[in-house]
């Protein structure tokens, strides 16, 4: 299975896309889509850009799943309010590729990745390269993004085993 993870972010968005066979985790791309080269006063614009870019990665790419960070509330209301703008272009995006799309907290990207919730951008940085056998470190936006289709996989193996677990013990 081959999952896509999109970190949401008005200026930059980042991409991780990985495949998955079992427990086995391997590192297929990431970058991210800017769109800084806009005024920031232009979010339509911005909000486009992040759209076709992220479409534009899954025809690429040819996930058959998606995840994306859900996005907290943090103390200034308008970059709250910005920042969701940017992850619904993303989400309808994927959505309108018809993928389906998983959504996770930064705690549970953080306790899947690094084991435990208040990891920091650099630990999740080092997991990642371990976890993808990576030759460098991921940028900051890619390795949340690698993070969270991480995260994802971890979650289909765990629902996977569960499954057949309740298949199992069901009466014949």
């Amino acid at each position: 299975m081959r999952i896509l993870g999109i970190d949401p972010g008005l200026r930059v968005a980042g991409f991780g896309v990985i495949d998955v066979d079992g427990q086995h985790l391997r590192y297929v791309a990431s970058g991210t889509i800017k769109t800084t080269h806009l005024d920031t006063r232009n979010l339509p614009g911005r909000l486009k850009v992040l759209f076709d870019g992220v479409r534009e990665v899954v025809e690429r790419y040819q996930p058959d799943a998606s995840s994306v960070e859900i996005v907290f509330v943090n103390v200034n209301p308008q970059a709250t309010l910005l920042l969701g703008q940017a992850r619904g272009a993303c989400v309808t995006a994927l959505v309108s590729c018809d993928l389906p799309v998983a959504e996770y907290t930064a705690l549970q990207l953080k306790k899947a990745v690094a084991g435990y919730g208040k990891a920091g951008k650099a630990e999740v940085q080092q997991m990642v390269m371990r976890l993808l056998k990576l030759p460098t470190l991921p940028g900051k936006d890619a390795a949340d993004a690698l993070g969270l289709a991480i995260t994802h996989a971890h979650v289909g193996h765990s629902r996977a085993i569960l499954d057949a677990a309740i298949r199992q013990s069901a009466p014949k």
